[in-house]
């Protein structure tokens, strides 16, 4: 028997087969319940005693030897079918084409670069909230235009839940539950019932500071805002602050920068002003504060907000808002460079 099993094993050395239908005869012709190695398997009942050890292990090598050797014609019947004859392996390899980030999220990342080396650590929401956080804390009268269908939507079946308009909503959520020192970035996506259009949009990005501590200035707020201004559109960059109203702030203020096209000396990009809104700002309403539950008494803060959209226009010039959710490739080919 042994030297049957030793006339199998160069047999076994020298099969081949050229397609999977002579493979899978080769299978059943050695290792199926009819095939060969059956066979031997049933003769070994009657090997003697004193030979069953080495006769046992020669059977184990045959087929251990079969199985590797399947194996290996397997791989190579794959291989050939990948017709690889025209495939010139000291080819260079194709170039992977890269991809790129939005550039919204690039100008926000920016923005929240800027603010977290300022020392503004960043802060997050929910994007569908209640009526209280959006606009009860952020002391809106209960008729202001911002809480009416035209300007807000609101979830039907709950009435007092809404998509939040801005991210303040994020601020308020902070103040009820931390104590001053305050100092936080909020960015996020916000919701308002407008026609789309090349300059707006029914869902757009924002980015909120909020600073809440003792003896906070105005002075504090300018100097923080034209630090931003610089870091983001260059060192010449310069601001200028216009006295506009906010529900949540007191004193408010609209910030503009130097054009950053023309330099401040005026263009069609400026409106030949030389100037460019970019954001709103102003002291926090003392009776934010004490619907947050914070002192007015003993505290004092700022906030600022601007939509990244905007500050995206004014680094890239894109003059249609709606290229931004469109997903177009091409226009985010342009934006590679900028990683």
């Amino acid at each position: 028997m042994l030297q049957k099993i030793a006339t199998l094993l160069s047999e076994v050395a020298q099969l081949s087969a050229s397609n999977e239908q002579e493979l899978e005869a080769l299978r059943v012709k050695y290792l199926s319940k009819k095939g060969l190695l059956n066979d031997l398997m049933a003769e070994f009942r009657n090997v003697p005693s004193d030979q069953k050890r080495e006769v046992g292990m020669r059977i184990n090598e045959l087929k251990t030897a079969l199985q590797e050797k399947l194996a290996e014609l397997r791989l190579n019947i794959a291989t050939t079918d990948e017709d690889l004859t025209d495939v010139d392996l000291t080819r260079t390899p194709y170039p992977v084409k890269l991809g790129t980030r939005h550039p919204l999220s690039i100008v926000k990342h920016e923005i929240l670069d800027i603010f977290a080396r300022l020392g503004f650590a960043m802060a997050e929401g929910p994007e569908v909230e209640d009526d209280w956080h959006v606009f009860g804390s952020m002391n809106f009268a209960d008729d202001h235009p911002a809480r009416d269908m035209q300007d807000t939507f609101f979830i039907e079946a709950h009435p007092d839940v809404i998509l939040r308009t801005h991210t303040s909503s994020i601020e308020s959520r902070v103040m009820e539950n931390t104590q001053p020192p305050i100092r936080v970035i909020c960015p996020g996506r916000v919701y308002r019932n407008e026609a789309i259009s090349a300059r707006a949009h029914c869902f757009f990005h924002q980015v909120e500071g909020l600073y809440v501590d003792k003896d906070v200035s105005f002075t504090d707020l300018k100097q923080v805002l034209l630090t931003f201004a610089q870091e983001m559109f260059g060192a010449e960059t310069k601001i200028r602050l216009r006295p506009s109203y906010f529900p949540f702030t007191e004193p408010s203020a609209e910030m503009d920068i130097s054009c950053n096209i023309c330099g401040g000396k005026g263009c069609s990009f400026c409106k030949h002003t030389g100037w460019v809104e970019i954001l709103g700002c102003g002291m926090t309403d003392p009776n934010v504060l004490e619907a947050c539950g914070i002192d007015s008494k003993v505290y004092k803060g700022y906030a600022f907000g601007m939509g990244v959209e905007r500050i995206t226009n004014l680094k890239y010039q894109v003059k249609d808002l709606r290229l931004f959710s469109e997903n177009d490739v091409r226009f985010l080919e342009n934006f590679m460079s900028a990683n």
